[in-house]
């Protein structure tokens, strides 16, 4: 799959975006067992705002999701995550995500280069953007990530529990 390199992209009209957290998902897939099993689920977005500036290079992102939204359909699970062993969601409730530019990559794709905080705990975290698509007063956003927990000290169950996850997010905002 080719991806569309940040000249190719339909650059929306500068302004501020809303994200609207009913039509925007956050899908994760990671392996447990020793990678012998997979896992996949999602995370709620509980708001966010894109920035669109006319140097796109300097558009920005800000996302907020709730730790205690992750979701992978197996109750039992889900409950042990959101605990003080993996995200600890009673004393981290959000997980920010934080872009101050958009980079070109070597492949010629756009990338928003930004910060994770999880677990107050804060890392550098880079979005390839799959898509972008302007629509009125409308903005659609897709990308993937691969986020390494073990770099924000969820280390629990090493082995037993994917150490990466592989994040694809489908993003609607709403011009303000």
């Amino acid at each position: 799959m080719v991806l569309p390199s940040l000249k190719d992209q339909r650059v929306p009209k500068s302004g501020t975006y809303e994200i609207d957290p009913t039509a925007s998902t956050v899908r994760f897939r990671t392996r447990t067992v020793f990678g012998l099993f997979p896992v996949r689920g999602t995370f709620g977005i509980d708001r966010g705002r894109i920035t669109v500036t006319d140097a796109v290079e300097e558009s920005s992102v800000d996302v907020t999701i709730r730790a205690d939204t992750f979701d992978s359909g197996l109750e039992r699970r889900d409950r042990h995550v959101a605990s003080g062993d993996y995200l600890d969601a009673a004393a981290y409730p959000d997980i920010e995500f934080r872009s101050r530019r958009v980079a070109e990559s070597a492949t010629g794709t756009a990338v928003l280069q930004g910060e994770l905080t999880v677990r107050g705990v804060t890392q550098p975290v880079a979005v390839t953007v799959g898509a972008v698509v302007p629509d009125g007063r409308r903005l659609t956003l897709e990308g993937t990530a691969t986020v390494d927990r073990y770099a924000f000290g969820v280390t629990t169950a090493k082995g037993m529990t994917g150490r990466r996850l592989k994040i694809d997010l489908s993003v609607e905002a709403v011009a303000r």
